[in-house]
């Protein structure tokens, strides 16, 4: 005779841990309290009150900025342009004219200058951005730096639609407040019957 036997799985339904041992062992969760806001009430060692006086924990705030307008700031300082600058003339990363030397922070890999380190060169940079002092070193040396261009937006403002014209003094009559008529209600006639 064949005997039918009551599958495990079957057996385990009803039971909160269904034969994973502790509660919290197979929760797909890990080791954490739960996914997200979990936790914050029922058990007895969660903090409520705690929680509630901080606003920000529940929901969510701020947002990423999209990457198309962040701009990625690569910076380089005075110093370490002047203490590698034999390597980068034989590397022809930077061309030297003269006395000076040209510089273009885009060929080195960088976009922004700054002002850390003395300078005893000249430099004709040529790059995106610079800080305030960078600029200052470098013009006192005797050099130059070219900045990129900020664009700005020109907002086009739409034409204003005008209002109807006032009427001039001369087509309205000006009416002073002792000359104005005040209307006398009318008597209501008696009818006489006949």
């Amino acid at each position: 005779m064949v005997t039918y036997k009551k599958r495990k799985n079957r057996n385990m339904r009803g039971s909160q841990t269904h034969g994973w041992g502790a509660k919290k062992k197979h929760r797909g969760a890990g080791s954490r309290g739960g996914r997200g806001m979990a936790g914050t009430g029922k058990r007895g060692d969660a903090k409520k009150p705690s929680i509630w006086k901080d606003t920000k924990y529940f929901g969510k705030y701020g947002f990423t900025r999209p990457s198309k307008i962040v701009i990625k700031i690569k910076a380089i300082n005075l110093k370490t342009i002047e203490r590698n600058i034999e390597s980068l003339l034989s590397k022809k990363l930077i061309e030297k004219k003269n006395d000076s030397y040209a510089i273009d922070l885009k060929k080195l890999g960088f976009n922004k200058v700054l002002s850390t380190g003395k300078i005893t060169k000249k430099f004709n940079i040529k790059c995106d951005y610079a800080s305030k002092k960078a600029v200052e070193k470098i013009k006192e040396s005797g050099g130059t730096i070219v900045l990129k261009e900020k664009k700005v937006k020109i907002v086009k403002e739409k034409p204003k639609k005008e209002k109807p014209a006032v009427e001039t003094a001369e087509e309205k009559p000006v009416v002073q407040k002792s000359e104005k008529k005040v209307k006398e209600k009318p008597v209501a006639e008696k009818k006489i019957k006949n």
